[in-house]
């Protein structure tokens, strides 16, 4: 279905007003009143259709413009209380701007019940910073939140043990964080808060938590790339699996989310998560073959195929390259907007494309073609 794309940091409202009031409206496009006056359009969408990953994405938008929130829930399919969470939060009324769910991010795992999917995929070790995704999964996440260019992105999940400084051991009761000073100042805030109101014991305090740096372990994480690719301000929430009710594990969820919504006011949303921030956008690459399917099927030995780029865009100014790298060698070696590959072997042969905008920035899209008797 066509969806609108919001354009990031229009106007700026508060984020808070989630309410914790379930409407109990669930993929439904139209106008939803609540009992306060307050309205606002809920839709969804599937992503990966008719594929054994096929979930749906809900969207609901209020009348007030306003920021937008991501909200991401499942990404591993045996970390229960996050993707229930999500669930919930995905009929939430809001105030102003857009709030965007993706429940159960990773169906395959979920059915499961399994961190990773079949292939033993970790789905959130699959958004490298800089370049295309690694997954049709992730691609199809991906695409979703750059789509939306979210002010904030809350990804949630649970671990076995308790978080103590080292992100790579346990990681429960803490609440990651990107590098601006806002992200810092409201996940501690909400570290507090839902402490003080919703856990008993003192040794389940929620603290916050530094992300990784982009060199060291672990990487690849969906929240790493939209801070440092989409400067969002993004967190990602862990609550302890092991030894606490569902539902209390839930309710901390919920409530983490609804305190960073809260705390990131208007005069706060702006994200500095590298050393200089910048308001324009990063470049977009895509490839689209002729024929259509090429990168779907079964090519035969010989057969020619159209790569194009002309769906590329640079969102703040122009094009300026448009670079090739077809097989294994390592080399961008042909440039222009469409170029043609005859693949001659059996196989598969890899293609990378990689555009550049005025400034120098790139970014890079890739598929396989595959061939066979």
């Amino acid at each position: 279905m066509q969806r609108d794309t919001l354009s990031r940091r229009t106007v700026l409202a508060v984020a808070a007003g989630c309410t914790l009031t379930s409407t109990g409206v669930a993929s439904v496009v139209g106008d939803t009143a609540d009992t306060d006056g307050r309205t606002v359009t809920r839709t969804s969408f599937p992503i990966r259709e008719g594929t054994d990953e096929e979930t749906t994405v809900s969207v609901t938008t209020a009348d007030a413009e306003g920021p937008t929130a991501v909200v991401v829930g499942g990404i591993h399919g045996n970390e229960v209380a996050g993707y229930t969470a999500a669930g919930q939060i995905a009929d939430w009324t809001i105030d102003a701007g857009m709030l965007v769910v993706i429940p159960e991010a990773n169906a395959v795992a979920i059915e499961r019940g399994t961190r990773t999917d079949e292939e033993g995929t970790n789905l959130n070790r699959q958004f490298p910073e800089g370049e295309t995704p690694q997954t049709e999964l992730a691609r199809a996440i991906w695409d979703v939140v750059r789509e939306h260019d979210p002010d904030v992105l809350i990804d949630l999940h649970e671990s076995t043990d308790i978080y103590a400084g080292d992100p790579t051991d346990g990681v429960g009761q803490a609440i990651f964080h990107s590098k601006s000073e806002s992200a810092e100042a409201a996940a501690a805030d909400a570290a507090e808060h839902v402490t003080r109101n919703y856990v008993d014991d003192p040794d389940l305090a929620f603290q916050p938590g530094p992300f990784s740096s982009p060199d060291t372990e672990p990487n690849g994480l969906l929240v790493h790339k939209a801070a440092r690719d989409l400067n969002a301000n993004t967190f990602l929430a862990e609550t302890l699996s092991t030894d606490v009710e569902l539902e209390t594990r839930v309710q901390w969820h919920r409530a983490i989310v609804e305190r960073l919504f809260e705390s990131l006011t208007e005069s706060q949303l702006s994200a500095d998560d590298g050393d200089e921030t910048s308001d324009t956008e990063p470049p977009v690459a895509r490839i689209e073959t002729v024929p259509t399917d090429a990168a779907e099927t079964t090519l035969k030995p010989g057969q020619t195929v159209t790569l194009d780029a002309s769906q590329s865009r640079d969102p703040d100014g122009e094009l300026v390259r448009y670079e090739w790298k077809v097989g294994d060698d390592g080399t961008f070696d042909r440039t222009g907007e469409t170029i043609e590959v005859t693949v001659s072997e059996n196989g598969d042969h890899p293609v990378v494309l990689r555009v550049v905008n005025g400034d120098g920035a790139t970014d890079t899209d890739r598929l396989t073609l595959s061939t066979g008797c």
